[in-house]
């Protein structure tokens, strides 16, 4: 909101396709270079990712987005080679690294790549690559002066919401928590500009635009730097509507296609692995190059960080 039009559509919305166009059953697991399993574990579920899958199943990367084509690696260990060299020095071969982290630094990374060679874009035009349309949200923050009734409104862009779950026994729950409204006093007080003083304040989040893609981050660290190791249930599917700025409407639905887990006592080691839905509707364990058929019933059951929806 408050945005100008793009000047350029980098990829045009309706040629997003977010149901597989090819269905098989899936695909090779990933070796371990050491403690490389949370990239094994990231790139398996964006690999899974319909929207993404289809865009480069069709070769659409290679007109539009020439860098990337280009860079495109042909084996996992120049795979792996580029996403260290390429994406941040702070992720080491051997080095222990954080999942959510590096899908972030992953999804920066293939928007700057969609960018590049594009010259100078206006910011609305940046947001209409493929990478942006399918990832990225909005939630807004709205203050209400408890005075005189003001809004006054800010937007900021998300690639996961970070829920927190030291309280909450559902991802339902945590989203709950998230929308409440929060009461700004005392030291937290609220400048109001039409009452020109600093009052007391109602605060609010909501996701104010959906993305495609839902990730959801389920904070796991607590304030002593230690793990929250308990088991947090999610669905296999969510109803966003209720967490969103127009909670009138029609059902919001969204499902479950990835599940990023998380085993180990602490933040700052263990092991990561994943469950992907692969396009023949089957789920299935990513462990490095362990590939197994699961059912559902298993996949709920999991200590995840970090659970994958598409609408």
């Amino acid at each position: 909101e408050g945005m100008a039009p793009p000047q350029r559509i980098l990829f045009p919305p309706e040629k997003i396709c977010m149901e597989w166009q090819h269905r098989q059953r899936a695909g090779a697991g990933l070796h371990n270079l050491g403690n490389t399993c949370y990239l094994n574990s990231v790139l398996q579920c964006l690999t899974y990712t319909p929207p993404l899958a289809n865009y480069l199943l069709s070769r659409e990367h290679s007109r539009s987005c020439q860098y990337f084509y280009e860079h495109l690696p042909v084996n996992l260990r120049q795979l792996l080679t580029c996403s260290f060299l390429g994406i941040g020095q702070r992720f080491v071969l051997g080095r222990p690294g954080d999942a959510r982290e590096f899908l972030h630094c992953t999804v920066n990374a293939m928007q700057i790549a969609c960018l590049s060679g594009r010259g100078n874009l206006d910011i609305s035009s940046q947001a209409t690559t493929i990478v942006h349309q399918v990832f990225r949200g909005f939630l807004r923050s709205r203050v209400t002066c408890l005075s005189c009734k003001a809004v006054s409104d800010s937007y900021e862009a998300f690639l996961d919401i970070p829920l927190d779950i030291k309280a909450a026994p559902s991802v339902t729950t945590a989203l709950e928590d998230f929308v409440k409204m929060e009461q700004l006093d005392g030291e937290n007080c609220f400048k109001c500009s039409q009452c020109d003083k600093v009052v007391a304040a109602s605060k609010r989040f909501t996701i104010h635009h959906v993305p495609k893609v839902l990730t959801v981050c389920l904070k796991r660290v607590d304030q002593q730097g230690g793990k929250i190791s308990k088991h947090v249930k999610y669905p296999a599917y969510l109803d966003l509507r209720p967490y969103t700025s127009q909670t009138a409407g029609e059902p919001l639905l969204y499902s479950l296609y990835a599940v990023l887990v998380h085993k180990g006592d602490s933040c700052h080691e263990g092991h990561y692995f994943c469950y992907t839905k692969a396009s023949n509707g089957l789920w299935y364990e990513m462990n490095d190059t362990s590939v197994v058929l699961h059912d559902i019933d298993t996949v709920l059951r999991q200590q995840a960080y970090l659970l994958f929806y598409q609408v």
